[in-house]
């Protein structure tokens, strides 16, 4: 049976802000490197989508830095953005709300900066991942940016292996089990994510028309990456 995403993270939602710190390693940091590295001045009026918002981490964070930014936080989850709702009251006035997979989305106007966290690699095939890079670069304004925080593959499977190694230290050091860790969360992930070899991003992105394309953080499996239009 295929993994249905949407009904799994609509289950997550209400314990998803305390768990995803437990199973993220170093996810303060990367959501700090994201946000530093968005290239506008922080009183900028700039549009802003936040693909796959979950409960409005990310987005939080930007407007905290970003205050005139106004955000379009997009999610398969009808939980999730009910999550991000409340999270995201105090600025109620500037951030809307969109349920829809990436599959079925459409942008309907231009953005300055599009960001995603913990979501690309949901989409299933690297295809399915360059016509979004496509797609994400029509959708931006001359001289907009691109921001993601995902997990990624190494060039090789020894790296790979080293990673998942890493991982699960981690989850033991949060306290999972052995129990957790062999027979939910590796079949899981196996199950759920598809994620692709960091360097092709960088070189697919580089392939739609970006420029500008570093990384900006690094850990093991884990990278926080963009362009700029």
């Amino acid at each position: 049976m295929e993994f249905d995403t949407k009904s799994h993270y609509n289950t997550r939602a209400s314990d998803w802000d305390n768990d995803v710190f437990k199973l993220v390693p170093h996810l303060d940091d990367m959501l700090q490197a994201l946000v530093a590295s968005i290239p506008f001045d922080v009183s900028s009026s700039i549009e802003v989508m936040d693909l796959g918002c979950g409960t409005g981490l990310l987005t939080e964070r930007v407007l905290e830095i970003f205050p005139n930014a106004v955000v379009t936080c997009v999610d398969i989850s009808e939980n999730m953005l009910k999550s991000a709702e409340l999270k995201l009251h105090p600025y109620s006035q500037t951030v809307e709300f969109v349920l829809s997979d990436f599959y079925d989305f459409e942008f309907n106007r231009k953005y300055d900066l599009v960001v995603s966290s913990l979501a690309l690699h949901h989409l299933k095939t690297d295809q399915d991942k360059v016509m979004f890079y496509k797609k994400i670069y029509d959708a931006l304004n001359p001289k907009g940016a691109f921001r993601n925080l995902d997990t990624v593959l190494g060039s090789t499977e020894h790296l790979n292996a080293v990673y998942m190694e890493k991982w699960t230290e981690f989850l033991r050091l949060k306290g999972a089990s052995e129990d957790f860790i062999q027979n939910e969360f590796i079949p899981n992930i196996k199950e759920e994510d598809h994620p692709a070899k960091l360097i092709d991003h960088l070189k697919w992105m580089s392939e739609v028309g970006f420029t500008d394309i570093d990384v900006v953080w690094k850990y093991f499996n884990f990278a926080v990456y963009g362009a700029v239009k």
